[in-house]
């Protein structure tokens, strides 16, 4: 097999990235936008020692669960891998997504079906764009798989229309001011990203550039002009300065407004400041954390470790169905947010605490203190040893595992069940619609206890 050869393939899979899978000569090749049961005339654009990479060139049979997106750029980047998939099929690739993992590590446990999000598409409350120049004008896009040459875009099917409409105002007036893009080869020019969220609830606007520098040419001019867009809450300078793939540096400046906009999941609202984890999905949101708590059937008599508590969402959600509720956090600002949060909800119920969850725990069970549930919700890398030995000396009669990695939840999953813990049944929930992510839910309960 050589590069740009055209091969004749049937699509008989999908891998977990969401590429048509095809065997040829004894060699598995990914197929990008394509989708099993489909027979395609492929290129092969790179190849491995077991493996190749290949784009379809044409279409010899289609999928009935095919949907004729009229921009592949969605699926050439990698921003929305599954927009040529029907949306019901979405689900159960995400389900079996799951199923697949429990086999290969020969659990036999239950997936429910994926809880569908009320929007498939323009669901998004948060844009992260890359801004570069190309051919000599500054533009807003995404990168082309497995690489860094930036696809000009201004629709972006997941994100909310008005983030779109944002994206390219403000990528007009740094047009405007001649404020030039980052070139990440020569480490000059200014503009890296731009970060837009808005509140699903009010439509309020954080508009956040990433920049090379503190400050360039026209800041005062740009900052005016985007303040003038409808709904602009506030205007933020965030300074990265490293030759990095890192979006967000560790300083930023307020240029205008105070650096926050409110969101409401269910009936609570939340501070957000531009690097505060809020999850992206507002009206699923409320869904998942719902179906946490029904999971878990707290009682009033309950006290909940919330780990990784972020700015309180969980917790605070959780806090009207017990008797206390605990945050752990590492990131300092997070938990200033979270106590915010609580106080801007009236909830006088819930403690938040800066600190590694894994140090406070066994600090507090020392201290006498009866934990009955912990709820986790890791970043992707899941759970280290050191906290499941932490939780499980705890002893609380229920842990909720809530995690944007399946991969890494269950690995997890079998470090609780050989200390103890077991679980009948996994929750997919469907946060991210046109991408390959899941979310999942998962009870563990303590062995014996009632």
């Amino acid at each position: 097999m050589e590069k740009n050869q055209i091969v004749e393939l049937e699509i008989t899979d999908l891998s977990y990235e969401a590429m048509g899978v095809a065997h040829y000569e004894g060699l598995t090749i990914f197929v990008n936008n394509a989708l099993p049961g489909e027979i395609v005339q492929a290129k092969i654009l790179k190849i491995k020692k077991n493996f190749a990479f290949a784009k379809v060139e044409k279409f010899l049979q289609k999928s009935s669960d095919r949907m004729d997106v009229p921009l592949r750029q969605w699926v050439q980047t990698g921003l929305a891998a599954l927009a040529h998939m029907k949306y019901e099929r979405q689900l159960e690739f995400k389900k079996q997504q799951v199923v697949n993992l429990l086999e290969k590590v020969h659990l036999n446990k239950k997936v429910n079906d994926c809880l569908a999000s009320p929007e498939s598409t323009a669901y998004r409350n948060k844009a992260q764009v890359p801004v570069r120049m190309v051919n000599g004008q500054l533009e807003v896009g995404f990168f082309r798989k497995h690489s860094h040459d930036l696809v000009p875009m201004t629709d972006f099917l997941t994100t909310d229309k008005k983030i779109d409409a944002a994206v390219v105002a403000v990528r007009d007036i740094l047009r405007k001011f001649n404020v030039p893009a980052y070139d990440e080869i020569k480490h000059n020019g200014e503009v890296r990203y731009l970060e837009i969220r808005r509140s699903k609830a009010n439509g309020q606007l954080m508009i956040v550039l990433v920049c090379l520098h503190k400050s360039f040419n026209n800041l005062d001019a740009v900052v005016q002009a985007i303040k003038s867009l409808d709904n602009v809450a506030c205007v933020i300078l965030n300074h990265n300065p490293h030759k990095t793939n890192v979006i967000l540096g560790e300083k930023e400046y307020i240029l205008a407004g105070n650096g926050e906009i409110v969101d409401k999941i269910g009936d609570l609202s939340f501070k957000i400041s531009s690097q505060s984890f809020f999850q992206i999905n507002s009206l699923q949101t409320p869904r998942l954390y719902n179906l946490a708590i029904q999971k878990a059937q707290l009682t009033a008599d309950d006290v909940v470790i919330d780990a990784y508590s972020g700015i309180g969402t969980i917790g605070l959600s959780v806090a009207k169905h017990v008797k206390k509720v605990l945050g752990v956090e590492i990131v300092r600002d997070a938990v200033k947010d979270a106590k915010k949060n609580a106080i801007l909800n009236g909830v006088n119920n819930a403690e938040y605490f800066e600190g590694k969850a894994e140090e406070l725990m066994p600090q507090w069970a020392n201290e006498g203190l009866k934990t009955d549930v912990i709820f986790v919700d890791p970043p992707r890398k899941g759970l280290t040893d050191t906290f499941i030995k932490a939780a499980v000396a705890t002893s609380p009669k229920k842990i909720v595992y809530i995690s944007c990695n399946p991969a890494t939840m269950i690995r997890d999953l079998q470090i609780f069940q050989a200390a103890g813990y077991d679980f009948d049944c996994i929750d997919p929930v469907d946060m991210f619609p046109q991408t390959p992510h899941v979310e999942t839910i998962v009870l563990l309960s303590k062995l014996g206890s009632k």
